[in-house]
């Protein structure tokens, strides 16, 4: 068993595969990492989201190719959650303390709760492919989906490298191709030291989505509904399996927000979702145990 271990886009990653994985695979993969947070990351100066959310103006603003998959997953769930999925929240978590110096300390400033002024994915940015189109700064965050999005790019270079059999971990949000069971401890929203079931995961991917992994005050946490700017407090953790990672990914934060039968007819996946009040929600295809 090959075993790499990095950190990318602010968190650790491990790959583990049946095969080695060479020197030129790994430095592939730490390359790639790195233009994608080049490109996305509100928290570097020089990426282009930083570029939109300093446009005085707005502007046209060019993506790779592969983002054209990202954002038409972004409109999706924009739409099956009646806008509670919005990548335009960054503003909110600016102003919460989630700010790209970290600060974790809240703004004076106030969070605009009127749809009419506060920006909307679905009013604010046009789409054409993979280029993006806006009239004024807005602040983009693509933390429902990014990671994910970036596991499974990392996922096809190296099946493009010859690596069939292989588990990549992104702290998280994770997929897994062999024709060997994983099984994967359901973490306790709660307790770390606890787990609240197990999922069987085979081919497919799994995320993972908690209101305590990111969490800098009483009440302040990084899941925000877009149509308040607020943190949510009813939904405790989430998790999803899919057949991608960008869609478990997106889908464990659109859980928060919305039951499950707003989603199913647009996407395939299974779930837990655990709430605030200690119930657990579990799909009928959900290959695992749930223990609470």
């Amino acid at each position: 068993m090959s075993r790499f271990n990095f950190d990318a886009i602010g968190t650790s990653w491990e790959i583990n595969a049946t095969s080695p994985l060479g020197f030129e695979t790994k430095r592939r993969i730490l390359d790639f990492a790195e233009q994608f947070d080049a490109v996305y990351s509100r928290f570097r100066e020089d990426s282009v989201i930083s570029r939109i959310a300093e446009a005085k103006n707005g502007g046209t603003f060019e993506f790779p190719s592969s983002g054209a998959r990202m954002f038409d997953l972004y409109d999706r769930l924009h739409q099956a959650t009646d806008g509670a999925v919005d990548p335009l929240v960054g503003r909110d978590l600016e102003l919460l303390g989630y700010d790209k110096h970290y600060s974790l300390v809240p703004s004076s400033g106030t969070i605009v709760a009127d749809v009419v002024r506060r920006p909307v994915w679905s009013r604010d940015v046009v789409r054409h492919g993979s280029a993006i189109v806006t009239q004024r700064p807005v602040v983009i965050d693509l933390g429902a989906i990014g990671k994910g999005h970036l596991v499974d790019l990392t996922s096809r270079l190296l099946v493009m490298d010859g690596i069939e059999e292989f588990t990549i971990d992104a702290s998280g949000d994770m997929t897994h191709r062999g024709d060997e069971t994983l099984d994967v401890g359901l973490e306790h929203p709660l307790d770390p030291k606890m787990v609240v079931g197990i999922a069987h995961l085979r081919n497919a991917s799994l995320c993972a989505s908690a209101i305590n992994r990111r969490r800098w005050g009483v009440g302040l946490h990084h899941v925000l509904d877009g149509r308040t700017g607020a943190p949510v407090h009813d939904v405790l953790a989430t998790w999803v399996v899919a057949g991608d990672t960008a869609a478990a990914d997106g889908l464990a934060t659109a859980l928060f927000f919305v039951p499950a039968s707003r989603l199913r007819p647009h996407f395939d996946f299974a779930f837990v979702r655990m709430f605030a009040d200690g119930r657990a929600e579990v799909s009928d295809n959900f290959d695992g145990e749930v223990f609470t």
